[in-house]
């Protein structure tokens, strides 16, 4: 039954069942009712994030595959990706600011060596010379501060995000925020306009469509 092949699957893995929930962004309590047979998947997406993760197939987690056994990844000298789920918060603005839209309920797997806790979509060309295109992934990592010159997920007029390297000169009471792309212009703010800006978090890692 899925219970008991999740439960090898994990063992195989040396995970606990905390480990796991936090890799499919689900609870502990669900991987415990799914082991014991006592509850079954609530979505396509969930089964097919379980199976990516372990490499097999869906068939093969609902028992239909018996003679399918995971992937050896060393057979052929591949390295596994270990994933986990980051929640998407919307999109962030490379160009003019924008209204970030949170999407609480969408979620985004990436390697569990990303040290972040959200991610956003790209929009826009401001920030091509970092490598950074119209439809990437950014993840952030929150913090209130960033050091000089690196890109930082900021909240500029108390409620628009945009996404820019982030330099703060405390001698003039000045914030600057830098495109990386020299068609757009230096986003300056001094004095009382620092009182409306806000660092949401780091820029850590992104991922990018092949195109």
């Amino acid at each position: 039954m899925f219970g008991d092949i999740l439960k090898d699957l994990r063992k195989q893995e040396k995970l606990s069942q905390a480990e796991l929930a936090d890799i499919l962004g689900i609870s502990k309590s669900a991987v415990g009712m799914y082991e014991q047979n006592k509850r079954s998947p609530h979505s396509d997406d969930l089964l097919k994030r379980i199976a990516g993760y372990f490499g097999v197939t869906i068939d093969y987690l609902k028992g239909y595959s018996a003679g399918v056994s995971p992937v050896d990844f060393e057979k052929f000298g591949l390295g596994k990706i270990h994933k986990k789920s980051f929640p998407m918060l919307g999109k962030i603005a490379c160009g003019e600011p924008i209204m970030c839209e949170a999407e609480y309920e969408t979620v985004v797997e990436a390697s569990d060596d990303i040290n972040a806790d959200f991610c956003l979509t790209a929009q826009g060309d401001s920030m091509i010379n970092a490598r950074i295109l119209d439809g990437d992934t950014v993840f952030v990592r929150e913090q209130t501060m960033v050091e000089n010159g690196e890109i930082a997920v900021v909240i500029v007029n108390d409620d628009e995000v945009t996404l820019k390297r982030f330099y703060y000169y405390p001698e003039n009471e000045r914030v600057i925020l830098q495109a990386e792309n020299p068609k757009y212009q230096p986003m300056v703010f001094d004095g009382e306009q620092l009182n409306h800006i806000r660092i949401l978090g780091k820029a850590v890692a992104f991922t990018s469509r092949i195109r």
